[in-house]
């Protein structure tokens, strides 16, 4: 796609979207079962079923998903989407690329085994390893376009309004 197909694409969505605002607004869902047998959780992506359990620092086997895993790996979908399509908008051509993240967690503070210690990632950082010819001020545009337009990069960025409840079956 080039950037007269993306923006040929986008540009009825957006008109809509300034016509109307509140069309743009879209709640996106998630839902996950918990697992009968062990400490899991199965996740419905939609494509797949994704088992969900326990890191190996915190006792697990390794053999399911870590919802820690999982988050980096958002935010390296999102980010590599975002900065492909920022790429094709800006007319940046790009012959490969790989993009990375990587978190620091200290798992005292998810065992409880010190109060003091975070639960969640300390630090995330985010990587481009980009093949391309284009010039360093055209590199930089696209990082900071990246950075502003990825969704998930700017959720964590700037922590969204949180709650939870639980909701009690009766049988």
């Amino acid at each position: 796609m080039d950037s007269t197909a993306l923006r040929a694409l986008q540009a009825p969505i957006k008109d809509k979207y300034r016509t109307d605002p509140q069309s743009a607004v879209v709640t996106l869902k998630a839902q996950g079962s918990l697992d009968d047998q062990s400490i899991a959780c199965k996740v419905e992506t939609g494509r797949a079923l994704a088992v969900a359990g326990l890191h190996p620092a915190t006792g697990g086997s390794g053999l399911e998903l870590c919802s820690g895993d999982m988050l980096l790996e958002a935010l390296v979908a999102c980010a590599g989407v975002t900065l492909k399509a920022v790429s094709t908008a800006l007319e940046i051509p790009l012959r490969k690329g790989v993009v990375r993240a990587e978190g620091d967690l200290d798992f005292r503070g998810t065992l409880g085994v010190d109060k003091t210690a975070p639960v969640g990632f300390r630090a995330i950082r985010l990587s481009f390893e980009l093949d391309t010819d284009a010039p360093q001020e055209k590199i930089d545009q696209l990082l900071k376009l990246t950075e502003r337009y990825c969704v998930v990069f700017q959720t964590l960025n700037h922590r969204p309004e949180l709650s939870a409840q639980i909701q009690k079956r009766s049988e």
